[in-house]
């Protein structure tokens, strides 16, 4: 079987690809400055060369609250162009198998929790990534309506919030689990009195260590098909771990893990975002899949690679 991981580089992609060449699958990859997936001609040119059996699309432009909402329209052009260039040329070459990763921040603000994929569409998204949002949907609902006309065996996965090895720690760019990493241990080696977390703290957060996201990404791969997903009348399948908390929850242990022992103020002029994306994962666990790596052992592990990595880091 040959495999294309797509987005190799990120944090998601690596592991995805690490995990890959475990199993020892013949799995390709491609560096930005050979293969630009903004270029519909390149990639369509390079799936028809390669003639890949499954291909893994963890390409995305991706960022936090901040970015998210700034750069509004490079989020949606560049992860439209990227995710239809990738489907549409697997559908052209002849792609065996397709698992397109999106976001939880598909779902609706105001949804009800724990999210289920039967939620998707049923009222409007959060302003802040809305849209992110959008684009992951429109790559959601290609990949259905790709099976629905055409019989491709192209399936989409909504992992939760990931954290782990290779993330980014920008402090303004990233997520909240790594910004907040990146900001404690600076605070720290600072001796700052006190650092500042955006919102109020009550926002609660599911996380998932990118590992366990990579092993539910090729299990699913193995274990569920086209047919079996749509037949269920949803288009995607959530992966999380099941298990949430605070943002103030988040910081203390986050500051404990830092070892830093100065003052937590929230920023109330800030946005929380959703107040809470708990998903519900039962049917991926349906499946025979549960995570392995708790989130104080996983966060642990994630600065242990920030401080053994910050030469690499762009901050």
């Amino acid at each position: 079987m040959k495999v294309f991981i797509a987005g190799h580089n990120g944090m998601v992609g690596s592991a995805i690809l690490k995990q890959s060449q475990q199993k020892r699958w013949n799995t390709c990859f491609a560096q930005k400055k050979d293969l630009n997936l903004l270029d519909q001609k390149s990639v369509l040119e390079f799936f028809n060369e390669n003639k890949f059996d499954l291909v893994i699309d963890c390409a995305a432009k991706v960022g936090g609250i901040h970015s998210n909402n700034i750069y509004r329209a490079d989020f949606i052009y560049e992860n439209l162009q990227i995710q239809n260039n990738i489907i549409h040329s697997s559908y052209l070459s002849g792609v065996k198998k397709l698992l397109f990763l999106g976001s939880s921040c598909i779902y609706p603000k105001f949804a009800e929790q724990p999210l289920k994929e039967e939620y998707l569409l049923t009222s409007p998204l959060e302003y802040t990534n809305e849209p992110y949002a959008i684009a992951k949907i429109a790559g959601i609902k290609m990949c259905e309506s790709y099976y629905k006309q055409y019989g491709c065996n192209f399936i989409s996965v909504m992992p939760t919030n990931l954290y782990g090895p290779n993330d980014n720690f920008h402090p303004d760019n990233s997520h909240v689990l790594p910004g907040l990493i990146h900001k404690f241990h600076l605070a720290k080696i600072n001796n700052e009195p006190f650092i500042q977390v955006w919102g109020t703290g009550k926002a609660k957060r599911e996380f998932m260590h990118v590992d366990d996201m990579a092993r539910a990404c090729l299990h699913v791969v193995n274990e569920l098909e086209a047919k079996d997903l749509y037949s269920q009348n949803i288009s995607h399948i959530n992966i999380g771990s099941g298990e949430e908390i605070s943002i103030n929850d988040l910081a203390l242990l986050i500051a404990k893990t830092v070892r830093y022992e100065g003052e937590i103020k929230f920023d109330l002029s800030k946005p929380d975002g959703t107040l809470r994306k708990w998903m519900d994962s039962s049917k991926l666990n349906n499946l025979g899949f549960t995570c392995e790596i708790k989130l104080e052992e996983g966060i642990k592990n994630t600065y242990n690679w920030y401080l053994e990595n910050q030469d690499k880091i762009k901050v």
